[in-house]
């Protein structure tokens, strides 16, 4: 268990416990969740590269590539060319949803963070999907999926 006596830390890296003890107590994993904020950051620097999609600064990064992911559907990132760095991306990608489980209890420690990084993208498995998604447009509110 971890003392803070007032929130700080970079918005958007920033774990929900930390926000609200509704979520779980602040830990060592809630530096987890950060790292995993990073790492998606890094694959897909927070930039939506769909065309298709009118309102890129209000979708929530990690659902937009949770979707991607779990229909095993093309990333859509720049720069990845080839098969190796498309699995790689993925293997990241995983990872880093897996960090930011909303319950700090669902996200792995951080060793186990390295051995899966360092480890087969065969063996992973794509983790619950995030509570936290982004808020829907008014305009939004009578369509259904």
């Amino acid at each position: 268990m971890i003392s803070v006596s007032c929130m700080r830390g970079t918005p958007g890296y920033i774990a929900p416990e930390l926000f609200s003890r509704n979520f779980g107590q602040v830990s060592h994993k809630s530096d987890v969740y950060s790292y995993g904020m990073m790492i998606l950051e890094m694959v897909g620097g927070r930039r939506n590269v769909e065309t298709e999609v009118d309102h890129t600064s209000e979708i929530y990064f990690p659902q937009w590539i949770y979707k991607k992911v779990e229909i095993e559907e093309q990333l859509g990132l720049h720069g990845i060319v080839s098969n190796e760095e498309n699995e790689m991306a993925r293997k990241m990608i995983i990872v880093g949803l897996w960090c930011i489980q909303t319950n700090p209890v669902n996200r792995p420690a951080i060793t186990k963070v390295l051995e899966m990084l360092e480890g087969s993208f065969e063996l992973l498995k794509i983790p619950p999907k995030p509570y936290m998604c982004s808020p829907q447009r008014s305009g939004d509110l009578s369509t259904t999926n």
